[in-house]
């Protein structure tokens, strides 16, 4: 069962500005990531159904969090289907983020109150996540679908519409800036956060300094 109630997430999230989002197969470099994400000032993580068994990966992860970082928020990305939306309520996840949007995703997120955010590429695919009870919407791929433009299009004529774009997002001040001033409630960030590089370098020190940059960046923007 999440360990945290549907309205502290959204809540967390929107206050936060930034979830970061990652995937490694092994559960140690996660535990590493996920201590990192805490230590740089974010409360939250998207860890990412990307890999065979990372559902075990996650599950292990989360008693990791309930354990070491209580207060961190753990998720689940990548989630295209309801089966696996329950697989993985049902190991702890606190939210669940999909590419796409899936009705019966949100009927499955709906009934345990967890928040979804799906993918949305257009106006109406927004109005219909909202349609289904989604508080917070992905816009995914965020550069593809039309940066931040396409936010300040959507919410002139929808100004209540919650957005996270995923992709796209760079944690400088210009990109940072761009999604803000669009009026986004919160950003996705994965390998321009969590980079390959310093993950191979098993620099988890610099991982924390560039979450916590992000956060600083993100408030200066805010204020």
């Amino acid at each position: 069962m999440a360990r945290f109630s549907r309205l502290k997430v959204l809540n967390t999230m929107i206050e936060t500005g930034m979830v970061p989002v990652f995937y490694d197969a092994d559960i140690h470099v996660a535990q590493q990531v996920a201590s990192a994400c805490a230590a740089g000032g974010c409360p939250l993580l998207e860890f990412t159904n990307r890999g065979d068994h990372a559902w075990e990966v996650f599950s292990q992860l989360e008693r990791y969090c309930a354990r070491e970082l209580p207060g961190l928020i753990l998720g689940v990305g990548s989630i295209v289907d309801p089966g696996t939306a329950a697989l993985y309520i049902n190991c702890g996840a606190n939210f669940v983020v999909g590419p796409m949007l899936n009705p019966d995703v949100a009927r499955t997120c709906n009934r345990r109150k967890i928040p979804y955010s799906p993918g949305c590429g257009s106006a109406s695919e927004i109005s219909a996540a909202e349609e289904l009870g989604c508080e917070i919407v992905k816009v995914f791929p965020g550069k593809e679908v039309g940066g931040p433009g396409f936010v300040k299009s959507v919410k002139g004529p929808c100004p209540w519409v919650s957005i996270m774009p995923t992709g796209g997002v760079e944690s400088t001040e210009a990109s940072l800036k761009a999604w803000f001033d669009a009026g986004v409630s919160c950003v996705g960030m994965g390998s321009n956060l969590i980079t390959k590089d310093l993950l191979k370098a098993q620099d988890y020190q610099g991982i924390a300094v560039n979450v916590r940059s992000a956060i600083d960046l993100i408030q200066k923007i805010r204020r």
